[in-house]
This record gives structure tokens, sequence and C-alpha cells, in this order.
């Protein structure tokens, strides 16, 4: 088996740890502050697996140029903002249909790739990519009342377009994060997929945590107080996070970018894992059903 697809089963299971750990933050700060734990607290774990490759294991350094800086920093804010977005959609009372759409991430990601780049995938593969995101969109809006004439205004409401934007800014980050990786490599002795994930991990997430620590010193220092007030459990979700973000950068060096997002989609298995046996939730029949097609998605992806 591939190690991309170990890497990326591994990160959306840490990645799914870092949001039921971030769960527990929600009462004690506000949605700016929890986002901050995501990447304040996971610099100083990016810094130590950086250290450790280089002074540890002897793999030099990537020598960056202006090509890497470029799409570093549009990735590092293209999170941001998708990450913005997304949980803007909580301020709307139909918050799930826009989720739902911001789950087009994958295919979104694709078309990007086809026209920045050229990068075409296979139709197996295609026909993968769309059966789990069908999965995910139907989860997100399975405890919603729709009819087929309300899920069809709602494709052009407004908390559609914020979903499909959101998705929009996530694809982009991939893609932009693949790119800075990748162009690290002209720069070594030979390509090192590991060291090229973690030098562009290090430099995203210290420009995350310098403009979003601007930010809130800008217009939020009470936020800030609460953020160091809650250390604790936010150097736990800083270890993980950081360790599935640098999983996720492995995986996106290796393999193209939507193909990485597509499997991912099983992260919304160890979600409802989660919901049943530590939240001690309930799923209903559309949520087993978009399960299935996840499942159905990520074999197919295995087998082409």
């Amino acid at each position: 088996m591939p190690a991309w697809i170990l890497i990326t089963f591994a990160s959306a299971f840490l990645q799914n740890l870092r949001s039921v750990l971030q769960k527990h933050l929600k009462g004690r700060m506000g949605t700016t502050g929890a986002t901050f734990v995501r990447f304040g607290y996971g610099v100083p774990f990016a810094l130590v697996y950086l250290a450790v490759l280089h002074y540890g294991l002897g793999r030099p350094l990537p020598v960056p140029d202006g090509a890497f800086a470029f799409w570093a920093v549009i990735g590092a804010f293209a999170q941001i903002s998708a990450t913005f977005l997304l949980v803007h959609l909580f301020s709307f009372r139909n918050f799930a249909v826009g989720t739902a759409y911001s789950r087009t991430e994958p295919a979104q990601a694709a078309l990007i790739a086809l026209v920045l780049f050229g990068e075409t995938i296979t139709v197996p593969t295609l026909m993968a990519i769309i059966v789990s995101v069908l999965g995910v969109m139907l989860i997100s809006v399975a405890r919603t009342t729709l009819t087929l004439s309300a899920l069809f205004t709602s494709v052009v409401s407004r908390t559609a377009l914020i979903g499909l934007l959101s998705g929009l800014f996530f694809g982009v980050s991939g893609i932009a994060y693949r790119s800075a990786s990748l162009a690290l490599q002209p720069s070594l002795p030979a390509p090192d997929s590991v060291m090229q994930a973690s030098y562009t991990l290090v430099v995203v997430i210290l420009v995350q945590t310098f403009a979003m620590l601007f930010w809130m010193l800008w217009r939020d220092r009470a936020e800030l107080r609460r953020v160091g007030a809650a250390w604790k459990i936010g150097i736990l979700v800083g270890f993980v996070g950081a360790t599935a973000s640098f999983g996720w950068f492995t995986a996106m060096t290796l393999q193209q970018v939507a193909v990485v997002k597509a499997l991912a989609q099983v992260e919304m298995l160890f979600t409802f894992a989660s919901s049943v046996f530590v939240f001690k939730e309930k799923i209903n029949r559309l949520e087993v059903a978009g399960c299935v097609l996840i499942v159905a998605g990520v074999l197919l992806l295995l087998v082409v």
C-alpha cells in the first residue's frame, strides 16, 4: 500500500482527535481563540519535527525561493479564510447545507489543479471523489428537513455560496501547500517529501500564528488571555494538530491534492465514531447511508 494512503488515514484520525479536543475549548474562548490554539500551540512541535529531521537524522534543509514563499503565504491565508467562512456558517439557521457545500473541496481542488497546472485525474478516481463528496453532503443535511424543491433552492442561497467559497479556499490552500513543498525539491540533493513537508509546515504555521497573534493584540486582547489560560489542553491540541498537518503536507507532496482530500473524507467516519462512543450521540439512517457512500468512495480510490 502506498505510503501516502497510510499517512492520510493517520492524519484524518488525528484531525478528528484535534476536533474533539477543540470542542472542549468551545466554552472557554471564542472562535478566534480556538482557531489560534490550533496554530499557536502547534509551532513548538512543528519546529521540533524539523529539528529532529535536520539535526537528529542529518537530512539537509531545503533552500526556499520566491516560488516557495509565494505559495506558502497563499496557502496560509487561504486556510485562515476557509476556516473563517466555515465558522461563519454557524451563524445561519441552515448552516448544515452550507457545510455540505464546503465539503466539495476535493472536486474544487481537482478543478483548480487542472486550470492552474494542467493536472488530470483518471475517470475511476473522479468517480471515487464524486461518491465520497456525495456521502459527506448527505451526512451534512441528514438532520435538516429538506424537500427536493428546498434543496434545489438552497443551491443558490447565501449559505450555499459561503460554503462553496469555503471549499474553494480549502482547495486553494491544499494546492498551494503542494506547490510550495514541490518548489523546495530542486534545492535538495535528492527528493525528500518528509523534509519538504516539515519545512513547509514550519513556515506556514509561523505565518498563520503571527497573523492571528497580531489580530488579537490589535482587536481582542481578552481572547489572547483566555488562550493563555487554557495552555494545558492547548498544548495537546497543538501537538495533535501539528502532527496531523505534518501528515497532510507529506501526503500532498506525494500525491495530487484532490485524491488526498477525497481519501481524507474518511475523517467523517472517525467523527461518527467519536459521536457515538465519546459523546453518546445517535445517528440516523441518512447518516449511515452517507457513511456507506464515503466507504464506497474510499474503497474505489484504493483499488484504482
